[in-house]
């Protein structure tokens, strides 16, 4: 059955700043091997909060989804919530409609918590962080929390403060990447190691 893989989050997901053109998304699919060939797409917008994700979900990702094929979403929500003034109430919300409604329409999810940057206040981040992860666990959907192994990183942080404090170049990427494939990446996708 051919399989589809939409990402949906904010300027990292896309790997805005990656000299290579890969982020994170890239560097993990060239790791991952399907039996079945991995349709991807990926739907990032710089600075999107999760009211605006919430809004675009549903058509973006459904123009790309065939109806035969098996529908995978990550949601890679940043920090914008943070920085627009959205309570957390309010982004719990947003995120936990957008996995309820997948759920209901039998898409498979997986949430990457928001990273560290520069230029969002550190302890309501890792706030942030939180709430996405008590929305997913609640739901058994499966969430990589890469703020805790990052806000400490001298790596993660040296590479912020490289570029524009927001989006990591190359080594973040990397970083992030080695987070994600050792967060259930595979076994979410059904996959094997590449």
């Amino acid at each position: 059955m051919p399989q589809t893989l939409c990402v949906l989050g904010d300027g990292v997901a896309g790997g805005h700043g990656d000299a290579r053109h890969l982020g994170w998304v890239g560097r993990a699919l060239v790791r991952t091997a399907t039996a079945e060939p991995l349709f991807t797409v990926c739907l990032p917008v710089i600075g999107e909060t999760t009211t605006s994700l919430a809004a675009r979900w549903r058509e973006e990702a459904g123009r790309r989804w065939d109806p035969q094929s098996a529908r995978f979403m990550v949601l890679a929500p940043g920090g914008a919530d943070t920085n627009a003034g959205l309570s957390l109430a309010r982004s719990r919300l947003n995120l936990a409609n957008v996995l309820d409604e997948a759920r209901t329409e039998g898409i498979a999810t997986f949430v990457v918590g928001p990273p560290p940057s520069l230029q969002t206040e550190r302890r309501a981040l890792g706030a942030l962080s939180k709430a996405y992860f008590d929305v997913c666990d609640r739901r058994a959907v499966p969430f990589v929390d890469t703020f805790e192994p990052l806000q400490s990183n001298s790596q993660w942080l040296a590479d912020l403060g490289a570029s524009d404090g927001l989006h990591p170049t190359q080594v973040g990427y990397g970083l992030l990447t080695w987070i994600v494939l050792h967060g259930g990446w595979h076994a979410w996708l059904g996959a094997t190691e590449a």
